[in-house]
């Protein structure tokens, strides 16, 4: 357990590493595709269902006020906050639609971890990505197909239906198992998050490795506007999350806004964009958003907030 635990605590390392593969030495990676991708995303969405219990709904209620406002941030700040970064490095429609895309996804089981690290508000952030992956399958089309405008052909209603399939679905799987079936939930509780972390790091890799040449073709502007994308999230999410009035819940919320669900955007990109490279800015995104969680969370873990026991 204790081994598990210190794997999964590595994974901006591991998702780190795996963008350095895909660049060094592509090969490795280029057998990750396809069916391969979608198997993957469903074992992440299928492990943070195994996480869900009673527990995290009821902790809602006791902070509504906390998780409501980190999530409407979560879908207000980021979404945006991509449309008016793609325009300001006028970014090629594929690249744009990519960042409005992953900028409008949930948070992801990244964002747990990262909060663990920092000694944020854990409860909290289960709770918003719960409550944030719940609401995808809606809001995640419905700002992509708004943000996105005439820069490329969107189908809203195959969006709205691939959403719920790699969000719902898996996740509702994991639930019914956590809740109906107690003992084969308890053996795979625990390898759950370091396999998840696998998989994310194996999808990044891959779209970095297919898209290997478009990715430095494109050259610093792209990973300049999704540095700055993830770096207003954590920002704004940190301001607006004061006004809590509890530091370890700013905290948390900035983690939160901050970190999306990369796995999920590269799967809506494949899908709903095929023989595109609007998959690249998501690949991209886990990579830049592992980095500065991790920095986030040296700063934070050496300052314990003064709520901390709330």
């Amino acid at each position: 357990m204790k081994l598990l635990n210190q794997f999964t605590n590595l994974f901006p390392l591991w998702v780190l590493l795996a963008g350095v593969v895909a660049f060094l030495a592509p090969e490795a990676l280029l057998w990750m595709r396809g069916s391969l991708i979608t198997i993957g995303l469903a074992v992440i969405m299928l492990g943070m269902g195994l996480t869900l219990d009673g527990e995290d709904f009821r902790r809602v209620l006791e902070h509504p006020r906390r998780v409501l406002l980190g999530v409407a941030l979560q879908y207000l700040v980021m979404p945006f906050a991509g449309y008016a970064i793609a325009r300001l490095f006028q970014l090629s429609p594929e690249f744009a639609v990519g960042m409005i895309l992953v900028a409008s996804c949930p948070g992801g089981t990244a964002s747990n971890v990262i909060s663990f690290l920092a000694r944020a508000d854990l409860g909290l952030s289960v709770s918003m990505t719960a409550v944030s992956t719940m609401l995808a399958a809606i809001m995640t089309p419905l700002l992509t197909f708004w943000l996105v405008g005439d820069r490329m052909e969107v189908s809203a209603a195959q969006l709205f239906w691939n959403t719920a399939q790699v969000v719902l679905l898996p996740v509702l799987a994991g639930v019914i198992l956590n809740r109906y079936f107690k003992k084969l939930a308890r053996v795979l509780q625990p390898v759950a998050p370091p396999i998840a972390v696998i998989a994310i790091a194996l999808i990044v890799g891959a779209v970095l490795a297919h898209k290997r040449e478009a990715v430095l073709d494109a050259g610093w502007s792209l990973l300049a506007a999704i540095f700055c994308l993830h770096l207003s999230g954590f920002a704004l999410g940190y301001l607006l999350g004061r006004t809590t009035r509890s530091e370890q819940a700013a905290r948390t919320i900035a983690i939160e806004v901050g970190m999306q669900n990369s796995g999920l955007g590269v799967e809506l990109a494949r899908t709903n964009f095929p023989d595109t490279l609007v998959d690249v800015p998501s690949a991209i995104s886990a990579t830049v958003h592992s980095v500065l969680g991790s920095v986030a969370a040296a700063l934070w873990r050496g300052t314990a907030p003064s709520d901390a026991s709330e």
